[in-house]
């Protein structure tokens, strides 16, 4: 499937919840949200139906998200049942990482191939400042039950100027010894992160850099084959693992931009930059059938921005959250 500038889009990130049980500084207020209502949220059927109907159009891969997805009843029968979709390779799962050993065989019998763990410090005083909540050790048990059981382990930091920016070393650490991908993701201007400062891919790459030595950046095979996303990954002297920068701000990657997003309440974005989506739950609980739903996806498909805004005025750039989009 190609949009009208020529890229393929085969890759669509579901969220299942906007419900989370943390409170992370740059996704939710302090004051915390109010959550949807149950009968607002996507049925896993509804879910379902229209992710077979991306797969007809091209979409081959599919990242489970929230909020946190764990937090929601009943999703390891979700990816399994998901997994049976004609046309759909790969399934992972961006997770806090804190319910990940209770789900972890569930979860793994569903067939899911990797997950994401979102950790953004090890020191359990800056763990508990931007998570608001704590479970440090509940977040190791279920990375290392996962690496023993063969599931590709992702860890996504988001480097905060003044808040973890001295405590990156030792997250990038975690790959030293363990075959995992530690990213460094720049934190974008959306929701409650508007008020905190990000620190740039380069800065965070200097940093690595001072420490560990050059990094050497892993040629496109290798690195397509650490994912489907953006990321640029570098190999480290010594290390078992990799890391990995990811930086949407000062290093655009619109132009192979291979994503969609389907929010929990059922709007298809094409960027998340921008307010444009398709309502595909009003559209499907109206009766629409198979066939006026894939006409919908395709004309939305062919409107997919050149560029997100970013770098605009911040009034003009969605104001949601992470938590409501599916990070």
């Amino acid at each position: 499937m190609l949009d009208a500038l020529g890229r393929t889009i085969d890759y669509l990130r579901v969220s299942v919840t906007d419900r989370c049980n943390l409170r992370c500084i740059y996704c939710m207020p302090s004051s915390g949200v109010e959550w949807k209502p149950h009968e607002t949220i996507l049925s896993f059927e509804e879910t379902l139906r229209i992710v077979r109907l991306l797969a007809e159009l091209g979409v081959r891969n599919i990242k489970i998200t929230g909020g946190e997805p764990l937090v929601r009843k009943g999703v390891a029968g979700f990816i399994r049942t998901l997994r049976n979709i004609p046309g759909i390779a790969g399934i992972t799962l961006t997770t806090n990482g804190i319910l990940l050993d209770r789900y972890l065989d569930a979860l793994r019998d569903g067939g899911i191939h990797g997950v994401n763990i979102s950790l953004d410090a090890l020191d359990p005083q800056v763990f508990h400042r931007i998570t608001r909540r704590r479970g440090l050790a509940a977040i190791f048990q279920g990375m290392d039950r996962a690496l023993a059981s063969g599931i590709r382990v992702k860890i996504n930091c988001v480097p905060l100027r003044g808040v973890n920016d001295r405590h990156l070393i030792p997250l990038a650490s975690l790959a030293e010894q363990r075959p995992i991908a530690v990213r460094f993701i720049e934190l974008m201007p959306l929701g409650a992160g508007e008020g905190l400062e990000p620190v740039p891919g380069a800065q965070v790459k200097a940093l690595l850099e001072e420490r560990f030595g050059p990094l050497r950046e892993l040629p496109p095979g290798e690195a397509r084959s650490a994912g489907n996303g953006p990321a640029r990954y570098y190999a480290v002297p010594g290390f078992t693992g990799t890391i990995g920068l990811i930086n949407p701000i000062s290093d655009g990657f619109c132009e192979t931009c291979n994503r969609l997003r389907l929010s929990a309440e059922g709007v298809l974005k094409p960027c998340l930059a921008h307010d444009l989506g398709l309502d595909l739950r009003s559209l499907i609980r109206s009766g629409a059938s198979d066939r006026e739903t894939l006409r919908a996806m395709t004309a939305l498909i062919a409107q997919k921005p050149k560029g997100h805004t970013f770098a605009a005025p911040l009034e003009r750039a969605v104001r949601q959250g992470m938590y409501t989009i599916g990070g």
